[in-house]
């Protein structure tokens, strides 16, 4: 009679070969993520809306997890992802007390907001954090304050600083905003950007009480990124691409003719005004006319930074620039990324 031998359901599970990477999958976070990943040359591919799993074509080896924003810190933390992108609130809500979460790139430049403190307009005598403070302890006798936040940890702790006492932090999904005014919380901590949403509901911020900002930032898992050289690739690809992008959102290519003796009398026209250097310096080429007697033009071809460029076109001007064009970029690829050197200092990996 022959057994069957059923698998230990103590086994361990094999390790994951694939990478992934985590990405906020609900609403504007989502839409915003998938919109900069495609502007960076990483198209998401997903085909159905309802789909939690997807690729990126350019990376066909990694796989696209759509997660809900605190789920991707976790995960993230824990291992079950490896990279992520995220709001930086939701890594410090979320990373834990140890260093498993390693914040990639820091400012992914979209998702710009605060976390902050904000109480009825009608709290006529609150204006600040002391304010607060001494509320609090005015209604000891009665109850604790109550505060509704998403954000338990971050919010204990900045009451706790502040030493506003006592109270009480109460949790919930939806909307914060309209807590004060059906009575089921006192004030609230929640994320604001314009600060429109909080007028409309008759809130006001205080002073002192910013408990953070943040923005959308590239995360990974420190085990994964040390210990697979693979993770760690597929990070660096991603890094030099975002990196690449943010930085040529900033500038504008400019071409323009400009008469002179020489490239080196060219040179030192351009190099005479203070917007014109380019990264390192001009691109100079000779014109060819139709008319061989008309000689002494050559192009120019320099980068210049999007907040000089009617500064440094009417440099050009001065200079005797004509015929000039403006042309986005969609890259500007360094060497080595300071982020990335930053990133293996951070990981104790030799360069």
């Amino acid at each position: 009679m022959s057994t069957i031998n059923k698998p230990d359901k103590f086994t361990q599970p094999k390790p994951r070969t694939e990478i992934r990477l985590a990405l906020p999958s609900k609403g504007r976070m989502e839409e915003e993520t998938r919109t900069f990943l495609h502007a960076c040359g990483l198209a998401v591919n997903k085909v159905n809306p309802r789909q939690y799993i997807a690729q990126i074509d350019d990376i066909p080896y990694l796989e696209i997890w759509f997660q809900r924003s605190a789920d991707v810190v976790r995960k993230v933390r824990d291992g079950d992802v490896d990279l992520g992108i995220v709001g930086f609130d939701m890594v410090v809500e979320y990373r834990g007390g140890g260093d498993d979460v390693v914040i990639i790139h820091d400012a992914l430049g979209y998702g710009q907001c605060h976390l902050s403190v904000a109480v009825p307009e009608d709290w006529a005598n609150v204006h600040s954090t002391r304010d607060l403070a001494a509320l609090a302890a005015s209604r000891q006798a009665q109850r604790p304050l109550r505060v509704v936040s998403k954000y338990e940890r971050q919010t204990t702790a900045f009451l706790e600083q502040h030493q506003i006492k006592p109270y009480r932090v109460l949790h919930a999904d939806g909307a914060l905003e309209a807590a004060p005014q059906m009575g089921s919380a006192d004030f609230i901590v929640d994320l604001v950007s314009s600060g429109v949403t909080l007028r409309e509901n008759r809130l006001k911020q205080i002073e002192g009480g910013r408990l953070l900002q943040s923005e959308m930032v590239f995360i990974g898992n420190r085990t994964t990124l040390t210990q697979r050289p693979e993770v760690l690739a597929v990070a660096r690809q991603m890094l030099e691409r975002i990196e690449a992008h943010l930085r040529a959102v900033e500038h504008e290519t400019i071409i323009a003719n400009i008469r002179g003796a020489s490239p080196e009398e060219v040179a030192q026209k351009v190099f005479s005004q203070p917007d014109l250097g380019g990264l390192q310096g001009p691109t100079i080429s000779r014109v060819y006319l139709r008319d061989a007697a008309d000689i002494g033009w050559y192009a120019i071809t320099i980068v210049v930074r999007k907040d000089r460029l009617h500064q440094s076109i009417e440099q050009l001007r001065s200079i005797g620039g004509s015929g000039v064009l403006v042309l986005p970029i969609t890259y500007i690829f360094e060497e080595e990324p300071h982020r990335w050197l930053k990133l293996l200092d951070v990981l104790g990996i030799e360069r």
